[in-house]
């Protein structure tokens, strides 16, 4: 018999790092899931992705279990990891936070593919670089 989702939750936490503390315990709290199970759970499934962001997609069923749904970092925390900084410029077209290069790019598309609308590397080559730009990194 296939369980029925209730409930859906997207958070994004540190790799290894969940914690009951807020705001994931009073989420996973008002959706009745057991918190300590969850923790041990998501920090045993992202142990090698220490330091990261990671997004997970949290169903949860009518039984009250769940399931874990690892994505991909974020596409600016990669680019920014990548640049060697902690966040990107303000004024983007004024000032440039950074730069990376095409073989970095195309290591975080390749890492990304699978969560973004793109069927190629080429393509999400493309998108990546303009996340970039947006954030004031050069891409050369």
């Amino acid at each position: 018999m296939v369980k029925k989702a209730l409930r859906k939750l997207k958070l994004t936490i540190m790799g290894g790092a969940a914690n009951p503390a807020p705001p994931i315990g009073p989420a996973l709290g008002q959706a009745k899931v057991n918190i300590g199970e969850f923790v041990t759970r998501f920090n045993a499934g992202t142990e090698k992705m220490k330091g990261e962001l990671v997004p997970v997609v949290v169903s949860i069923y009518e039984d009250r279990t769940f399931d874990l749904a690892f994505k991909a970092p974020p596409a600016t925390h990669l680019i920014l990891k990548a640049a060697g900084k902690e966040k990107g410029s303000g004024k983007s077209v004024v000032s440039k936070a950074g730069s990376i290069t095409k073989t970095q790019l195309r290591e975080i598309a390749e890492k990304k593919l699978k969560d973004l609308n793109a069927n190629t590397v080429e393509a999400a080559e493309r998108i990546l670089a303009g996340s970039a730009r947006s954030m004031g990194i050069d891409v050369k």
